[in-house]
């Protein structure tokens, strides 16, 4: 007979919340799909783009410690979205493995995929993160491997709302339901047990202008620990961003965006930079 482990009640909580929920929303990821390049046909639309960002700072952490591009392409008709996003170091990167050992991970890289479908502002989408690196910089993850124990996919289940006009709060919480994200193990060390982890991330945005600057400020944070995000629940990821388009000629005006951002639990600040193409 199939046994099935049950998780924690407040695991449980956080996971149907997100389901259930009106307090959810935004969909950071996808922050930077309004600056692709779109070629419309008919009543579908493909979009194409890539950003060239200073550093790639996601959820309160550094992703590679360098300089990286980032392609995206997508399709979109009638609500519903589906792409591609990726993102790749120009630098290389170290990463600590124990106390004693350091390994050269080489030049980072992500490939991900999503689908989702909005409707009344309220977006509900399926993210797959992908990395083809492993912890060991000898062996790679292969992209059809969907084990559970030792495929290099993790999959989210993400529930965001975007406020109209006038108010334009954004909302936004994610869990990670299949993939690379472990729990504790005997020790208590997260991400080094067998069982998912169910991994949270909430976050709330505010946006607005202010002669011609996009501004928006953002606070995010994780009901309890991840080998993700932190060992313990908390703030992680906190700041501004501010955007702006440069008029380069009649037809074309370049966007340039910057954040400021702080990671309370880690102690880690950034200042990013990029532009679009």
């Amino acid at each position: 007979m199939l046994m099935v482990k049950p998780i924690t009640l407040h695991k449980l909580i956080v996971f149907i919340t997100l389901f259930l929920s009106f307090s959810t929303v935004a969909f950071a990821q996808l922050q930077d799909e309004n600056k692709m390049e779109e070629k419309s046909s008919g009543s579908a639309t493909f979009s194409a783009g890539a950003d060239l960002v200073s550093r790639y700072v996601w959820r309160g952490a550094d992703y590679g410690n360098s300089p990286g591009i980032q392609p995206a392409v997508a399709f979109s008709v009638a609500g519903f979205k589906a792409g591609f996003w990726g993102s790749y170091g120009m630098g290389q990167y170290s990463r600590k493995i124990n106390d004693s050992t350091v390994a050269n991970m080489g030049h980072y890289a992500e490939f991900d995929m999503y689908v989702s479908y909005t409707m009344k502002g309220f977006t509900l989408m399926a993210y797959d993160y992908f990395f083809p690196n492993s912890l060991s910089p000898n062996t790679g993850n292969k992209y059809f491997n969907f084990k559970k124990n030792s495929t290099g996919h993790t999959v989210e289940v993400c529930l965001s709302w975007a406020g109209p006009e006038k108010f334009p709060l954004q909302l936004y919480a994610g869990t990670f339901v299949y993939g690379a994200d472990k729990g504790k193990d005997s020790s208590g060390v997260y991400g080094a047990g067998s069982d998912n982890n169910y991994s949270t991330y909430l976050e709330a945005a505010y946006q607005f202008t202010v002669k011609g600057f996009g501004i928006k400020p953002f606070v995010g944070g994780i009901p309890f620990g991840s080998a993700w995000y932190g060992p313990y629940g908390g703030i992680i990821n906190t700041g501004v961003c501010v955007n702006k388009s440069i008029q380069i000629s009649k037809e074309y005006a370049l966007p340039v965006f910057g954040s400021v951002i702080t990671n309370p639990q880690a102690e880690s600040v950034f200042l990013v930079f990029g532009i679009s193409l």
